[in-house]
């Protein structure tokens, strides 16, 4: 069962239940203080809520009628890192200064997790993500979100973007605020997976694949079984001494980094599948220089 924010071809913006292979407009004037996708994923039975809010006046909608938009209403969008073996072994080898850093943090009972963008940083399927001009070596990040209520509960999962600026970082750890959080620096979507329908993750693949000028240039693959960290602890620490009154998405880290010298470039198309969710995708713009 799915839950997505759709844009109809009239403009109109709406909240959609998926299953079964059909999407179905939600009425969000049914019931007091449910305006949103996020009061619903927030509410104590998601599933439940949004099937009693199906707009029964109206036939499912063919998702080729739907424009799906980021799942995002007022949510922060935290990210926790190294979380993968891949990302340990890539983190040291771009930060000469940091990478004892980042070798300790991947085995020590705290995980590195960072802020990473409000929702007007956040793009959605088939919206730009950007390189930042200051960098020459800049990687999409494959990773799944998951979906958070403000009382710590977790209530989905998504299809996140990381995007980063590697030769940044790797100047220096300290500048990895100015390498992950910029304008259009994180994608999410299509969609949100309910958590009660539970994902499996052995063997649960997550895919990369970039395209340039309409020919693949970078793709890997890994599964959600070699996350090192649980959701469980990954929350815990989120949310320690840290309220997420509005929930939170957060971002579980990466077991994908393209080869080392390839960098995203203006007019690349970056996609990215987990299993059991659905795909990400992407162009990618990257503005002048500037002086």
């Amino acid at each position: 069962m799915y839950l997505g924010k759709v844009q109809l071809v009239d403009g109109e913006v709406r909240v959609a239940l998926g299953e079964e292979g059909t999407w179905k407009l939600l009425d969000l004037l049914q019931v007091d203080h449910v305006r949103s996708l996020a009061d619903i994923l927030h509410a104590p039975d998601p599933l439940g809520l949004a099937r009693y809010l199906v707009d029964g006046s109206l036939s499912p909608v063919p998702v080729e009628e739907l424009k799906f938009l980021a799942p995002v209403d007022r949510q922060e969008v935290w990210a926790a890192g190294v979380t993968y073996r891949r990302s340990q072994v890539a983190r040291m080898e771009e930060s000469e200064a940091g990478a004892s850093h980042y070798d300790k943090v991947y085995t020590a009972p705290r995980p590195e997790i960072f802020f990473k963008a409000t929702p007007a940083r956040v793009s959605g399927p088939g919206q730009a993500l950007r390189v930042r001009s200051d960098s020459q070596w800049s990687v999409p990040e494959p990773e799944l979100a998951l979906v958070i209520s403000p009382e710590g509960k977790l209530v989905g999962y998504t299809v996140g973007n990381d995007m980063s600026a590697r030769d940044i970082e790797g100047e220096n750890p300290l500048y990895l605020p100015q390498a992950k959080v910029y304008n259009q620096c994180c994608g999410l979507g299509p969609w949100v997976r309910l958590a009660s329908n539970p994902l499996t993750l052995e063997g649960n693949a997550v895919r990369l694949k970039i395209r340039r000028d309409g020919q693949v240039v970078s793709q890997d693959e890994t599964h959600l079984g070699m996350l090192k960290r649980s959701f469980s602890e990954l929350i815990h620490w989120l949310t320690f001494e840290n309220d997420v009154p509005q929930g939170a998405f957060l971002l579980t880290g990466t077991g994908i980094v393209p080869e080392n010298n390839f960098s995203l470039e203006q007019g690349d198309e970056v996609s990215i599948e987990i299993e059991g969710i659905g795909t990400l995708t992407n162009p990618i713009v990257k503005a002048a220089a500037q002086a």
